[in-house]
């Protein structure tokens, strides 16, 4: 059974960071592209970053590029999304998704290219 669990959701002030953690099993870690999505009320889940199976490649929403990192580490079953300079608008539940739909660019930003998601986890930044 495919499990993702993320940690590291919380309040936090605007200029402040977070780093969420996604801590994968049930699947060959590897041989799968992950993502992370968030959910804001009354809004779309919408894409917020993405990573290829060996993490070479990577993906940006605009709005998160230069502030946010996304990486993985293999050994551990477990993929990251450091979020740094964080705004109010950053404010939702945040998601990881893992898949092993291959593109020619190794990752995917597609919702849904993603079969397997995790509960999410709470952000929430104040101003």
């Amino acid at each position: 059974q495919v499990q993702l669990v993320e940690s590291g959701g919380g309040l936090v002030q605007a200029g402040g960071s977070l780093r969420l953690s996604c801590a994968a099993s049930g699947l060959p870690y590897s041989n799968y592209a992950m993502g992370w999505f968030r959910l804001a009320p009354g809004q779309e889940r919408d894409i917020v970053a993405a990573i290829g199976f060996s993490g070479g490649l990577t993906y940006y929403a605009d709005s998160v590029k230069g502030r946010f990192t996304i990486s993985r580490d293999n050994a551990k079953s477990t993929a990251y999304l450091q979020m740094n300079s964080l705004k109010p608008e950053d404010t939702a539940v945040y998601y990881c998704a893992a898949t092993g739909f291959r593109r020619s660019t190794g990752w995917t930003s597609r919702i849904n290219d993603y079969p397997y998601w995790g509960r999410g986890t709470q952000v929430t930044v104040s101003s």
